[in-house]
């Protein structure tokens, strides 16, 4: 059988740099030849990075894509690798078809280009388009009508992109026309648990086609999405064949053993499901024998610390692409602030982390003290800045009391961490977590402010256990553990009052996150979360509180997606909505 020399570029994209992502392209190119590949595979909308959401339909865009893609394939022949064939994802439009209702303007396709002989030698857009979830793209695409068979080496290759892989079809179409390899490029966000989601979907749909499978995938993050890689290439018969490292940039080379390409010639007729199939001979003979490479498969991570990678990298992300350098954050000494000052430290170093401890007249001495701690265990700036002076100076002009008197200490601090942003530069952080955005139970314009929130996808519960997670990992590889113990220990308090405690207003974390898990994240009426064993009471409790903070969770700043149904793109109810759920 033909051999063939697959690489698969796991990449971080960045949306809208086009020249930055061609010259990525260019650099994997390089190491793919110099590794001996004869087809390299990028991930989905390469150039323009991904999802680009209504950019897709700017003409601007559509121009400077095209001609970007058209510019690289000759590009690519001067950098001498213009024998390599490259699947590379941009962005391309429907040509011929008229803007009309029920149309995107312009009528855009996630499209990829098959890249030789410095020329676009073939196209195929995206049929299926990702509409459930955080996909949204009926509203920015057309789907295309096209399977691309492109024979190289001898040996012919289909190509799926993305959410045309989790549709029936690509397979079966590329099992009928006799294709040996599917490619599938991929724009695939993270959530726990989803990769083995992902290598069943591969297995199936290699044994379904009869062929190999080789999915690659972007890395990196943008704004509340992570990709988290796990490229893979898979066997009909479900043996694994390669399998790159989650959260890293990585050239995954594999070698094939694969059928030759079938005899027949091009049919313009030839169909499948109602898509055209096209045919492209790149190089119709076997390329040479060759001593094959050992297969690399990397194990996947444990649960904690693959969900704590994602926030480190959606996190580092989002503050490098948007043009920071440095973090700030206040920190309470309770367990949430600490999490997101270790997660900033673990994303972007301790020299680029500053917080600030508000303490009033109510703080306890523990929570200064543990705040005092974190800084010394991981070497972030801490500064102190108390707030009663502040306080008692607008309470003489406001004389307010309960809980506008408690809010008010909050947004004393969200006033002095933005003065310090701007004077400073730095990005803010907001340090709630899911249960609390969820229950709305955060001061709006207090603790709430910022300009991304790293852990407001990770419910209380997950938050101590993330924390223990990390002083695990961080005693096993010889380090100083971040996080106080006192700090996972001592029970959760806003200290807005004195001995104050959240429990005074919420129940216990872990019935609450068991409830919001059925309400929210599977999506249950109040009726069937009943049925599940919990309190009417308390279930009618948390409903209410939940139904009532959407306003809240609209004017929260954006933080990675980590579960299956995040609060924003994932998750959309209206503000103004007199629906309650009927007990």
């Amino acid at each position: 059988m033909p051999q063939l020399r697959l690489a698969l570029a796991q990449v971080n994209a960045r949306v809208g740099d086009l020249d930055g992502n061609a010259d990525l392209v260019v650099e994997q190119c390089l190491a793919a030849q110099e590794a001996g590949a004869h087809l390299v595979v990028f991930p989905e909308m390469m150039l323009t990075g991904y999802p680009i959401e209504d950019l897709a339909m700017r003409a601007s865009l559509i121009r400077a894509s095209r001609a970007a893609a058209h510019e690289l394939a000759g590009r690519l022949e001067r950098e001498g690798c213009g024998d390599l064939v490259a699947v590379v994802g941009f962005l391309d439009r429907a040509d011929g078809l008229e803007d009309r209702v029920g149309i995107p303007k312009n009528a855009p396709l996630n499209s990829v280009a098959v890249l030789h002989g410095g020329a676009i030698v073939a196209r195929q857009a995206k049929h299926h388009l990702w509409n459930y979830g955080v996909g949204d793209e009926i509203r920015n695409f057309v789907p295309g009508d096209t399977i691309n068979i492109i024979q190289v080496g001898g040996v012919d290759v289909a190509i799926a992109i993305c959410e045309d892989l989790w549709r029936d079809g690509p397979s079966a179409a590329a099992k009928a026309a006799d294709a040996a390899l599917l490619v599938v490029p991929n724009g695939s966000p993270y959530e726990a648990d989803k990769d083995d989601a992902r290598l069943d979907l591969c297995t199936q749909r290699a044994r379904e086609g009869d062929c190999v499978l080789a999915y690659v995938n972007l890395v990196g993050g943008q704004d509340e999405l992570v990709f988290d890689g796990d490229s893979i290439v898979v066997a009909p018969d479900g043996t694994v064949l390669g399998r790159s490292r989650q959260f890293v940039s990585e050239l995954l080379v594999v070698d094939l053993d694969l059928p030759a390409a079938t005899a027949t010639m091009p049919d313009p007729a030839e169909r499948f499901g109602g898509l055209a199939i096209k045919r492209t001979v790149i190089s119709a003979d076997p390329v040479p024998s060759y001593e094959p490479l050992e297969v690399t498969e990397h194990e996947r991570l444990p649960r904690f610390e693959e969900m704590y990678r994602a926030l480190v990298v959606g996190l580092r992300d989002y503050v490098v692409k948007n043009g920071f350098s440095s973090v700030l954050m206040g920190l309470s000494g309770g367990i949430d602030s600490t999490l997101v000052g270790t997660i900033a430290v673990d994303a972007l170093g301790a020299e680029n982390v500053f917080g600030v401890s508000n303490p009033s007249d109510w703080s306890s001495e523990h929570s200064r003290s543990d705040a005092a701690e974190l800084a010394e265990r991981t070497g972030l700036r801490l500064d102190t800045i108390p707030i009663a002076p502040i306080f008692d100076a607008y309470q003489q002009a406001l004389k307010l009391d309960g809980l506008a008197e408690e809010n008010l200490q909050a947004r004393i601090r969200a006033v002095i961490w933005m003065g310090l942003s701007n004077q400073h530069g730095h990005l803010v952080l907001a340090c709630g977590n899911k249960s609390e955005l969820a229950t709305g139970y955060s001061t709006i314009y207090g603790d709430a402010v910022g300009g991304y929130a790293p852990i407001k996808d990770v419910p209380k519960t997950l938050v101590w256990e993330l924390a223990r997670w990390r002083n695990a990992w961080a005693e096993q590889h010889g380090e100083t553990p971040p996080i106080p113990e006192n700090t996972i220990s001592k029970p959760p308090s806003a200290e807005l009052r004195p001995g104050q405690l959240d429990t005074d207003s919420l129940p216990p974390y872990d019935v609450l996150d068991a409830v919001l898990d059925a309400y929210v994240e599977r999506d249950l009426g109040s009726a069937d979360v009943i049925a599940e064993g919990f309190d009417p009471a308390l279930v009618a409790k948390v409903v209410t509180l939940v139904d009532k903070a959407e306003y809240k969770r609209r004017q929260y700043p954006p933080g990675p997606k980590i579960s299956r149904r995040n609060f924003g793109r994932d998750r959309r109810v209206p503000i103004t909505n007199l629906w309650r759920e009927d007990l």
